[in-house]
């Protein structure tokens, strides 16, 4: 059984910039890449990495938490597949990304006949914003906010000291929000 808080699936720039603010965090941190170059960035930065979704389910400390960092649309969907066979019930896979609620939406109910928990989290800030404090828009069911809020408030901007972080309510919520952001 493993001892990490959370594993971030894909390394890229606003994989790699979340990986390391939660890592400053406090947090006990394993990171994922299909590709050998942002694995390689990421080990010289100081983080632990894995090369595959099966040795990170290894490396998590139960109930696991997995944040993905990849392309919206059938890239999120692909990685779930992969994943999924090493979750159990309780797990929590976080979509980090740009995805359509819609897509929020038909996951969290796909993942939830396999008892795992889903979260369409928008994340605000760019590079810089993830690297040092995002605005968080998180759509999860209440039971899995309860897990994910003080995650999310340790690396979430903040403002007059409080967290730009929130829950915005079931589903895909939190992608709904930040569409809605996105198009302000």
């Amino acid at each position: 059984m493993g001892e990490k808080d959370i594993g971030v699936v894909g390394l890229g720039v606003m994989g790699l910039a979340l990986a390391l603010n939660l890592k400053d965090n406090g947090k006990k941190v394993v990171g994922s890449n299909r590709s050998a170059g942002p694995r390689e960035r990421a080990r010289a930065a100081g983080l632990d990495v894995v090369d595959t979704l099966d040795a990170m389910a290894t490396e998590l400390a139960r109930p696991r938490v997995v944040l993905l960092s990849v392309p919206a649309g059938a890239a999120v969907d692909t990685v779930i597949e992969g994943l999924a066979p090493h979750l159990e019930d309780g797990d929590i896979v976080i979509d980090s990304g740009n995805s359509h609620y819609t897509d929020s939406e038909r996951r969290t109910a796909e993942l939830a006949k396999r008892g795992i928990l889903f979260s369409g989290t928008g994340v605000s800030g760019g590079e810089e914003g993830a690297r040092h404090g995002p605005a968080i828009m998180v759509g999860c069911a209440e039971q899995a906010y309860g897990r994910l809020k003080p995650l999310f408030d340790a690396i979430a901007a903040k403002f007059e000291g409080e967290p730009c972080s929130g829950w915005m309510g079931p589903g895909g919520a939190g992608h709904f929000v930040k569409m809605v952001h996105n198009g302000i």
